[in-house]
Parts: structure tokens; C-alpha cells; sequence
């Protein structure tokens, strides 16, 4: 199987943190906590499931150890002047802005989990980069990981 490219357009989303609710016990029983995403995470997770599966194409999904390339590209701030702006999209200037990359990357691949791979395990070789772009997004690619055996 050859490998995977896709985008994510619109503005990088980094994974949010689990937020918890409380249920109260009744009768003695003990209150419960209940962990589930937060809406922006789930509807930016969803985006790119929706990517994935358009890009696979009606393949199935990877199960092979796999090497992943993600891209995120955020756009200079409105306010940058023209002369800063062109420094960002030169690449003479890195993106140190929010979102953090890992938490962007961890939510593209838990994305991708069960839809582009079987289960993101399988990643075992990742390159992650953030730069200024013109137009916003998410590239990524996914490809199978050529193995050496030991010497």
C-alpha cells in the first residue's frame, strides 16, 4: 500500500484537556466522575477524520508500523507589519505562538486513529514542524516505515 497525504484546512486546533463532570450518589452510593472532550477538540478531531477518510479513498485503513509528517501552518497575526509579515512567510521567523505543536499532533493523530490507521501504536517514526503560511492548515502524510534488520 502506498502512503497517505491529506490537509486539514482552516486554523490548527491543539488537543484540549479531558474536562470532567460530577455525577452525585444517590443513597449512599459515592459521587462518579465522568472525563469526555471538550466540544472544539471533538468537532477538530472530527475535521480530521473527515480529511483522512477522503484521502484513503475507500482503502482500509494502515496496520503496519508507519512513519507520520505533520505540517502546521498558521497564518502572521493581522497586525504584523508588512515588513515582519514577510520575514514569517519567508520562514526567516518561526511560529512561537499557541498551539503547541505536540498537542496539535496529538490531536491529528487521535483523528486519524481508527479511520487512516488502525490504532496510532502503529506510529513509531514522527516528524512535526510549525510555519508561517499565507493560508492555514494541516498537512500530513502517513506512509508505511521500511524496516532494517539488525546487523
Amino acid at each position: 500500500m502506498s502512503g497517505l497525504a491529506f490537509t486539514v484546512p482552516g486554523d490548527p486546533r491543539g488537543k484540549g484537556r479531558p474536562r470532567a463532570t460530577v455525577f452525585r450518589g444517590k443513597d449512599g452510593v459515592p459521587a462518579r466522575a465522568r472525563m469526555y472532550a471538550d466540544s472544539k477538540t471533538v468537532s477538530y478531531e472530527n475535521l480530521v477524520k473527515m480529511a483522512a477518510s477522503q484521502a484513503l479513498a475507500g482503502r482500509p485503513p494502515f496496520d503496519c508500523p508507519l512513519t507520520v509528517i505533520v505540517t502546521v501552518r498558521m497564518t502572521p497575526a493581522a497586525s504584523s507589519s508588512a515588513k515582519k509579515r514577510a520575514a514569517m512567510l519567508s520562514g526567516e521567523m518561526a511560529p512561537t505562538k499557541l498551539p503547541d505543536l505536540d498537542n496539535v499532533v496529538k490531536a491529528v493523530l487521535d483523528g486519524c486513529n481508527k479511520v487512516a490507521f488502525r490504532d496510532d501504536a502503529l506510529v513509531v517514526s514522527l516528524i512535526a514542524r510549525k510555519q508561517y503560511a499565507a493560508t492555514p492548515g494541516v498537512d500530513v502524510e502517513i506512509c508505511p516505515t521500511i524496516l532494517r534488520k539488525a546487523a
